[in-house]
């Protein structure tokens, strides 16, 4: 099997419905691996695209966000192949209110998802691969993670928690042949980006700053999730890999 070759391994994908999920479930896909998909909502159009490219597929629907519906999940990702060789954290939301008006509830959902919901994943997962030897969990992060944004401040602190998640993981699991990195995506064409976007101003500026002179689309991280679900990075541990556009040297 080549370097970045996939074939015979499994990846549960969190948040495949669309946007960033759906491109890098499709991106594991066409480097050979199956894919566990966990969505809220309807991922039927993912598991199209995946199943087109003659890879095994399942899919569980849960709300990542509510505890109570996580139990399980591991379990049954693991049923459904025989086991979890590659764990994406994609699900995440984002609640856009300045600070001082910023709800506890806004706060807590945004929290319980991005950063709650990830660590407890990455604990469940991570024993399951401790006990084979082996395995790659990849987080996503965000430019967020650096620096503090603007009217964001739960996503903010999230993604910066997962950062610091990330590397508190690595230093405990490289040595058991688990490697666990981050992917921190930049100013992305998505759902989540569309109230910026519509602001002509604010995204003339944000286009302006990137030094690839565009905005990033999904399938720009393609590529580094299969990198960082391959062979090919067994000594990265710990990392946040930017996927930016050049953003952040600026």
């Amino acid at each position: 099997m080549g370097t970045f070759e996939l074939q015979g391994k499994t990846a549960l994908v969190t948040g495949v419905s669309g946007g960033l999920g759906r491109a890098m479930a499709i991106g594991l896909a066409e480097a050979g691996a199956d894919i566990v998909a966990v969505s809220y909502s309807d991922a039927s159009e993912t598991m199209k695209a995946i199943e087109k490219l003659g890879r095994r597929t399942a899919f569980i629907q849960a709300d990542l966000g509510k505890h109570e519906e996580l139990d399980g999940v591991v379990s049954q990702a693991i049923e459904a192949f025989g086991g979890i060789d590659i764990l994406v954290n994609n699900a995440g939301i984002i609640r856009r209110t300045p600070a001082a008006q910023h709800s506890w509830e806004d706060w807590q959902a945004v929290l319980d998802l991005n950063l709650n919901t990830v660590f407890y994943l990455c604990q469940q997962v991570g024993r399951h691969m401790i006990e084979r030897g082996s395995g790659k969990i990849i987080n996503i992060a965000s430019m967020l993670t650096f620096q503090g944004g603007i009217n964001v401040p739960g996503y903010t602190a999230s993604k910066h928690a997962v950062a610091g998640i990330t590397k508190a993981l690595a230093n405990e699991w490289a040595s058991k042949g688990v490697q666990v990195n981050a992917i921190a995506p930049g100013y992305m064409e998505t759902d989540n980006t569309a109230q910026i976007r519509a602001d002509q101003n604010r995204f003339q500026s944000i286009s302006e700053r990137i030094p690839a002179g565009r905005w990033g689309t999904p399938e720009d991280l393609k590529g580094p999730i299969v990198f960082l679900a391959s062979s090919a990075s067994d000594y990265v541990n710990g990392h946040v890999l930017c996927v930016d556009g050049g953003w952040l040297v600026r």
